[in-house]
């Protein structure tokens, strides 16, 4: 009879889990050797833990079927922990194994010793589990694949002790039917349908699932045949957008430029999101970003069907057969002279190849990406939502192996990238299509946005050192070439044209550092704080005008 590990590595590729993201140590070894007994399972060895977490969550976002990884007890689980709360945010399946000591040593305090199910459920809060024997390992493996699939999708954190994967009598078990999720009911659609015949500004605000292609085309038919506004959540788990798909306006990170979108809506409808709230705090700021006079309705929850709710919202709306606004091809000109991060987002805008998968973790160089890329060849987004950053570089890997005939393209910037750097090497190692752009400002800009806004006072050159990157300024090219990555260093937009065309035409992984200044610097950083302190002062008419010109 197989051992517990070979029952589980059975189990899993019989449910359809046939990636594990692994970081192993001795706890794990023979969930190891059983890999080859499986030849369904396709393993790739991460440096480091949140690479491999982080490719999981990329990995699922794009093949809509969980990946597992396979970790290395507590501190290894720590150390993977940051992109599993983006997993979590994203509600991305993940099947998260965590090797233990044997159930017999747990009570030596051996120097590995942790209480791995405490620090599991901050990002695994509906499903932990440690397996107590290698008979019912299985079984435990199959409801931590049931709850990982099932809306919303979750991280599903299985422990696994080394004795109950190396003994013997493992039994593989099959899966359940799986049960379809429920569409909204007669009275929400009903009650909804109400509010938008209302005439009263209204918009719909989609996030998760809702930002597919069936989703979106039903919410384009009720936003022509009713003049309802089309939303999106700021940090989507994957955006389908581009030539040929309806274009959906995101929320704005900062709160104030998210106020200035939301202030005259009556009735915000939230399709498979939350309603929106404020990033952070700051002092004497709401936290919640919709007006006061606006009722907030809930069309699909995240355990429902947006598509179909969708679609029967538009059928009791007499829309479903409207023509839905769709997103004209047009792609931006060719840029020149010395980069900006501008430029960088133009460059990507006139090259984006078809069908590609866009990781977004530019943070502020990336601010006009969306305007640049509107009308771009049609392609999937993926950025960060949780916050935590470090969640590109891995996130690229698992969409690249999820989608091997899919051109990958991953914009970082240059302080998240080296969380997480240790991907090139993944990268290099599974000769992954990926073609990773690095901005290299020399600073976390974001942060330095961040200071102003939260009213901290005596900002002097011990907190700006904080916040910098010079000294040394570092040197992604040759970090790079010493993972095996094709790298190269750009400082003017004909240069990386050619860096672009030569990564997209020639296979395997290549990395562009583009040398840019901040994108918020100087007279703008300290005019920034005072314009957004002034928008609700302002006419509307006036303070979306300036939204665009910031974020776009």
């Amino acid at each position: 009879m197989p051992n517990g590990a070979q029952a589980l590595m059975k189990t899993l590729v019989d449910a359809g889990i046939e990636v594990c993201f692994t970081n192993p140590g001795t706890s794990e070894m023979h969930f190891v050797a059983a890999l080859d007994d499986e030849p369904k399972m396709r393993a790739v060895l991460a440096l480091f833990e949140g690479v491999a977490t982080g490719a999981a969550d990329g990995y699922a976002r794009m093949a809509d079927k969980p990946a597992a990884t396979l970790l290395h007890l507590g501190c290894g689980l720590g150390n993977g922990l940051a992109n599993l709360h983006n997993a979590r945010k994203g509600k991305v399946p993940v099947v998260n194994i965590v090797g233990d000591h044997a159930t017999y040593h747990v009570k030596y305090d051996a120097q590995l010793q942790s209480d791995i199910e405490t620090v599991a459920r901050n990002v695994s809060p509906g499903f932990v589990r440690t397996s107590q024997s290698t008979a019912n390992l299985c079984k435990d493996a199959v409801d931590a694949i049931v709850a990982a699939r099932g809306l919303p999708g979750q991280v599903a954190t299985l422990i696994l002790p080394a004795d109950v994967s190396w003994g013997e009598g493992g039994a593989p078990c099959a899966m359940p039917v799986p049960v379809a999720p429920a569409v909204a009911d007669d009275t929400t659609v009903a009650a909804i349908a109400d509010v938008i015949r209302s005439g009263k500004k209204t918009a719909l605000l989609l996030g998760g699932r809702a930002l597919r292609e069936s989703s979106l085309l039903a919410a384009a038919r009720i936003a022509a045949h009713s003049g309802v506004r089309l939303l999106a959540e700021t940090f989507p788990t994957r955006l389908e957008r581009g030539a040929g798909l309806p274009p959906v306006e995101r929320i704005a990170y900062l709160a104030e430029l998210a106020g200035v979108q939301l202030a005259d809506i009556e009735h915000l409808i939230v399709v498979d999101s939350k309603p929106p709230i404020s990033f952070f705090a700051y002092p004497g700021k709401k936290s919640v970003l919709t007006p006061e006079t606006c009722t907030v309705h809930t069309l699909a929850a995240a355990d429902q069907d947006a598509a179909g709710s969708l679609d029967k919202l538009a059928r009791a709306l007499g829309a479903a057969n409207a023509t839905p606004q769709l997103q004209p091809a047009q792609r931006p000109g060719s840029p020149r002279g010395r980069l900006t991060a501008e430029k960088v987002c133009k460059a990507v805008g006139h090259l984006l190849p078809d069908n590609a998968i866009i990781v977004d973790e530019a943070i502020t160089s990336g601010l006009m990406l969306p305007v640049m890329t509107a009308g771009a060849p049609r392609h999937d987004l993926i950025t960060l939502t949780g916050g935590a950053i470090g969640q590109g570089l891995p996130s690229a890997i698992g969409a690249a192996i999820a989608c091997p005939a899919r051109p990958v393209l991953a914009l970082i910037g240059d302080g998240t990238s080296m969380y997480t750097i240790q991907s090139l090497w993944t990268m290099a190692r599974e000769k992954l299509n990926v073609t990773t752009i690095i901005f290299n400002n020399a600073s976390y800009s974001v942060l330095n946005i961040e200071l102003e806004r939260v009213g901290a006072e005596s900002i002097g050159p011990k907190a700006k050192s904080q916040l910098d990157l010079n000294g040394p300024v570092l040197n992604f090219a040759q970090l790079a070439h010493g993972m095996g990555v094709h790298g190269v260093r750009v400082s003017t937009a004909e240069d990386l044209l050619k860096a672009m065309k030569y990564a997209f035409s020639h296979a395997g992984p290549h990395l562009i550092e583009v040398m840019v200044p901040e994108s918020l610097n100087g007279v703008k950083r300290k005019v920034l704080p005072w314009v957004l302190r002034s928008l609700p002062n302002l006419p509307l008419p006036v303070t979306r005008a300036l939204k665009r010109k910031i974020a776009p």
